[in-house]
C-alpha cells in the first residue's frame, strides 16, 4: 500500500490559499501531510481517493492542504544557478534560444578577470556556444549584449516565471490553486 501512496504528493498552500512556491512546486509527501493534519497545523482542502488506516482510525490522503498560519515569503530569492536560469526563463541571454538546465552556463557579463563580480547584476544564463564565443571580452568589445539587463529579481517575479513550467505530475484537485491568473476559457 505504501508504494501506491508514494504517487500521492500533497500540494501545500499558504494560509491565503496560494502555493508556497511554484517552482519547485510546494509539495509534501503523504506522510508529512498526515503528520501536519494530526498536529493541527493545516486544513485539508482536497483529498485523494486513497485511504490510510490503523486498527482504530482511517482517513483519505490529503491532496491539497493549507497552512493555518501565514508564512511570509522572502522578499529576495537566494542567488543560485537555478534561480538565475529561472529569472532568464532558461534562455541564453545572447542568442535568445531556450535550453535545458544542463545545457546552460553562467556568464559574467563583465568577466571576473576584468573586475566583474558574481552577483545578480553581472550574471546571466548563456548557452555553451555563446559563452565560449564571448569569452573574456566586455560586451562592447565583442558586440554581445544580454537581451535583458541582469537584475536581482523579486521572489514574486521568480514565482511568476515558475508558473510557466508546470511539474510532471499535476493532480486535478490542484488546478484551482495553481493558475489563478490564467485566462479562463469562454464557451
Amino acid at each position: 500500500m505504501h508504494s501506491h501512496l508514494e504517487s500521492c504528493p500533497t500540494l501545500v498552500l499558504n494560509a491565503d490559499y496560494r502555493p508556497l512556491s511554484y517552482f519547485p512546486l510546494s509539495l509534501w509527501s503523504w506522510q508529512e501531510a498526515v503528520k501536519a493534519v494530526f498536529l493541527d497545523r493545516v486544513n485539508i482542502v482536497s483529498e485523494y481517493d486513497a485511504e490510510i488506516h490503523s486498527p482504530s482510525f482511517k482517513m483519505k490522503v490529503p491532496s491539497v492542504i493549507a497552512l493555518k498560519e501565514y508564512v511570509q515569503p522572502k522578499a529576495r530569492p537566494a542567488f543560485t544557478r537555478f534561480n538565475v536560469f529561472l529569472r532568464d526563463k532558461w534562455s541564453c541571454q545572447y542568442c535568445g534560444e531556450r535550453f535545458r538546465t544542463h545545457e546552460l552556463t553562467f556568464d559574467h557579463v563583465i568577466p571576473k578577470s576584468r573586475g566583474g563580480t558574481t552577483t545578480w547584476e553581472n550574471i546571466c544564463a548563456a548557452c555553451q556556444d555563446c559563452n565560449l564565443l564571448k569569452g573574456n571580452y566586455l560586451p562592447a568589445e565583442c558586440k554581445m549584449f544580454p537581451l535583458r539587463k541582469p537584475v536581482q529579481p523579486s521572489t514574486m517575479e521568480l514565482q511568476a516565471n515558475g508558473r510557466a513550467y508546470p511539474p510532471n505530475f499535476l493532480h486535478q484537485s490542484w488546478n484551482d490553486y495553481l493558475y489563478w491568473d490564467a485566462e479562463l476559457e469562454t464557451l
